[in-house]
Order: C-alpha cells, then structure tokens, then sequence
C-alpha cells in the first residue's frame, strides 16, 4: 500500500458524498466549506497584525 489518498480512493470517496448529498447540493457545500476556509485565514492574518494599542497592558498616566 502506497498511501491512503491514491486517485481510486478519491473516487470511491468522491461517490460516497455524491450519493449522501447528491449532486444538487455539492456546489453549495463547495461554497460553504470555501467561505469557511477564507474566514479563516482572514482572521489568522488579522491576529498577526494586532496593533499595538490593543495588546499593551492598561497603563495610567498621572499628571
């Protein structure tokens, strides 16, 4: 055996899920998974790029 993601396993697994959602609703789960996967990297960057106001400690200045 020369891995598990060989191309006729695709298949097989490819015409599981066309037989479980049909053929109507894969380009909606398409989608929906995408819309999920861009979300996700949208807020990955955006944690990198915290300003700096927002990850400072409180401080209290007295004049």
């Amino acid at each position: 055996m020369r891995g598990l993601l060989q191309p006729m396993h695709l298949l097989i697994i490819l015409g599981i899920v066309l037989i479980i959602f049909g053929p109507g609703k894969l380009p909606e789960l398409g989608s929906s998974i995408g819309k999920a996967i861009k979300g996700f990297k949208k807020s990955m960057e955006e944690k990198e790029h915290v300003p700096e106001e927002t990850t400072g400690t409180n401080k209290i200045e007295y004049t």
